[in-house]
């Protein structure tokens, strides 16, 4: 079985560069009769490859199921013990499946798009085919040479060395995935975006077509952040959900890139402008997707979210430089070709708001890379390894994420080319209004005078308030005109506009998750304390009162897996002198690896969880060590990403047009 998955990996290289070469081949003779059938050879490859991946991927599959320990993959993240579900799972446990894995993904998104019609965007079908096929190739060429999943041990062990400890939680089994699907999607608009600039095209028709693949893979890559986020506050156990690690950054930068560009497809559609920023933007998200990938493999920045250090990173980064060299070269090359067709008319207009959103993005983009890649940089001229910590992503990206929450409100009021200054403060004059009573209000209270906090909050509601304002008048406007209910009029306005009225659920999940994370930046409360059974600890937070908890032993009891044996603790939780319940913080130890894993306990309501965790014992438990914290507005964080989901695919539905 091994030979047959590595057979098939081979087979779906040689297909995958068959497919490049003849689609190539058949836009040379795009005037001959044999043009068609060479592209109809370069698609039947395509899926070819497709196929033989997913024979490959089932075969990996049937080996960890099996417990074929022979193979050196399989006996290095599965064992006897670990479940039906998590030996399907350890597919993308380790460094070579992940990869396969990886492999598979991207085929197919570039198998599928032969299911699609492309009638508008015919003549740029070849070169997007021989880009989309050589970037698989390069993938699967990883797999084959330098990454060889089903590589064979010279002896059958008895048993695996399983999963590493922290993937074992829900969201690491569904998060790598997601952020797979969001990584691979952008292959589909990258290469359209070459073909286009290979064929000195100086329309849109690529964009528009390409634009739900693209937002299918923007919000899979920013539900991929999210469930990271929720694995790291269920699972690392500091009582956080983003550390601005270089692994979670690896991500979040690509999202952050690809976040202008679908708001600027817009003014190229509607004004026929920035045609070189959505060029640009899209080369930079995949090139950027790519370079995560590295980061995450190479072993170049220590993470705990990083695999072990392999002998792909310097062929990886081969692949980096060829890929962005000839990006940058037809980037330049064609510079002509994507200029403008109108000009920015004022300062005060959608379009300014669109060209300063796309600043303040690329800004902080920028500002995360660097940060991230700044103990290679340092490394390299210095001979020191400097890292960049926490406080300075926070101090740098703080202020510039704070005008982007006020551009949230702002910018879907103004009309395109021009506003005076008393027509805009017209529309905004609500908003603005709420937005200066929230930050008075906010101030006013002696325990959250915390200006920077204040100022953010201030701006959440001016945008929320113009959100739903906007709202508000398409539906008075529905009511009026077509004596709808309410909920009819909502319904409607949304499907007969879902691109704007998406994209505003979008902002207000996003707003949403600013609260979440303005609360726990800015009034986090914690404490540790050693405590005996019978004793007890208090926390408090002006949000929610004060907590007294009382240590009443610690218990321990076998795992689901036979590896794992589960110490934990009990307290009972006094709130404001009442007694609401036990939280059961507690350790898994994982036998075989010789590792402990801190899991919280979580007692909450609708803003704010109490979070607990124990970090050690003495004496068989007749005391503990507990560490508390207070998070408020937390879960204001992930309402505000399902939100977000919701709206994404809102704004990215088919629309059913009526004929005229």
């Amino acid at each position: 079985m091994p030979y047959i998955g590595f057979t098939a990996q081979a087979l779906a290289f040689i297909l995958a560069i068959y497919s490049a070469v003849v689609a190539i081949v058949a836009h040379v003779k795009a005037s001959s009769d044999a043009s068609v059938r060479l592209l109809g050879s370069a698609k039947n490859s395509a899926l070819g490859a497709t196929a033989l991946l997913t024979v490959a991927v089932i075969v990996l599959e049937y080996l960890l199921i099996t417990g074929h320990y022979q193979t050196a993959y399989v006996s290095g993240v599965s064992n006897n013990s670990a479940s039906l579900f998590f030996k399907i799972v350890s597919m993308w446990g380790g460094q070579n499946g992940s990869l396969l894995f990886f492999a598979w993904i991207m085929s197919l998104f570039t198998g599928s798009i032969f299911l699609w019609r492309w009638d508008d965007v015919k003549h740029l079908l070849p070169y997007a085919i021989a880009t989309m096929q050589a970037i698989l190739a390069f993938f699967i060429g990883l797999t084959v040479f330098f990454a060889n999943t089903f590589e064979q041990l010279p002896f059958a062990p008895m048993d695996g060395g399983g999963l590493n400890p922290l993937l074992y939680h829900w969201g690491m089994v569904i998060h790598p995935p997601i952020l797979y699907i969001g990584f691979t999607g952008f292959v589909i608009p990258f290469s359209f975006a070459i073909s286009a600039l290979i064929m000195h095209q100086k329309g849109d028709a690529w964009m528009r077509i390409t634009r739900r693949w693209t937002l299918f893979a923007w919000i899979f890559l920013g539900a991929g952040l999210l469930l990271g986020g929720r694995w790291a506050y269920d699972v690392l156990g500091w009582g956080g959900y983003w550390g601005w690690d270089p692994v979670e950054n690896a991500a979040f930068i690509p999202w952050l890139v690809a976040t202008p560009f679908i708001h600027s497809v817009i003014m190229q559609e509607n004004r026929g402008m920035m045609k070189r920023w959505n060029i640009g933007m899209i080369m930079v998200t995949f090139i950027l997707v790519i370079e995560g990938v590295f980061i995450t493999r190479s072993g170049v920045i220590g993470s705990v979210h990083a695999f072990a250090q392999s002998a792909i990173g310097p062929y990886f980064l081969v692949g980096i430089v060829v890929i962005s060299a000839f990006a940058l070269f037809l980037f330049v090359s064609r510079w002509e070709d994507l200029s403008s067709e109108n000009e920015l008319d004022g300062l005060l207009s959608r379009e300014s708001a669109f060209l300063l959103n796309n600043l303040l993005f690329v800004s902080i983009a920028f500002t995360v890379w660097w940060g991230s890649h700044f103990p290679i940089i340092s490394e390299a001229f210095t001979g020191e390894k400097i890292v960049v910590g926490p406080p300075f992503f926070e101090q740098v990206t703080g202020p510039l994420f704070a005008i982007l929450v006020f551009l949230m409100g702002i910018a879907p009021l103004m009309p395109w080319r021009h506003v005076t200054i008393r027509k805009l403060m017209q529309l905004i004059k609500i908003p603005l209004i709420v937005g200066i009573l929230t930050i008075i209000a906010l101030y006013s209270l002696t325990w959250i005078k915390t200006i920077w906090a204040v100022l953010a909050l201030g701006f959440c509601a001016f945008s929320i308030t113009a959100i739903l304002i906007e709202y508000w008048r398409g539906i008075s406007a529905r009511r009026r005109a077509h004596k709808e209910n309410f909920f009819m009029a909502l319904t409607t306005l949304v499907m007969k506009n879902q691109r704007r009225y998406g994209g505003y659920l979008i902002h207000l999940g996003m707003l949403f998750s600013v609260i979440g994370i303005i609360g726990m930046e800015f009034y986090q409360v914690e404490t540790q304390q050693n405590v005996a059974v019978g004793e007890s600890m208090t926390i408090s937070s002006p949000f929610v009162g004060t907590y007294r908890l009382t240590y009443l032993g610690l218990s321990s009891e076998a795992g689901a897996d036979s590896n794992v044996e589960i110490i934990k603790g009990t307290l009972e939780i006094e709130h404001n002198g009442k007694v609401v319940g036990e939280i059961h913080p507690y350790q898994e130890f994982f036998i075989r690896q010789q590792q402990p894993m801190t899991i919280p306990g979580v007692h909450g309501y609708l803003s704010t969880e109490l979070y607990v965790i124990i970090a050690g014992w003495e004496n068989n438990g007749q005391s503990a060590t507990f560490k508390a914290y207070i998070n408020p507005l937390v879960n204001w964080l992930w309402f505000g990403g399902i939100v977000f989901i919701l709206g994404t695919i809102v704004a990215g539905l088919p629309i059913n047009r009526r004929s005229r």
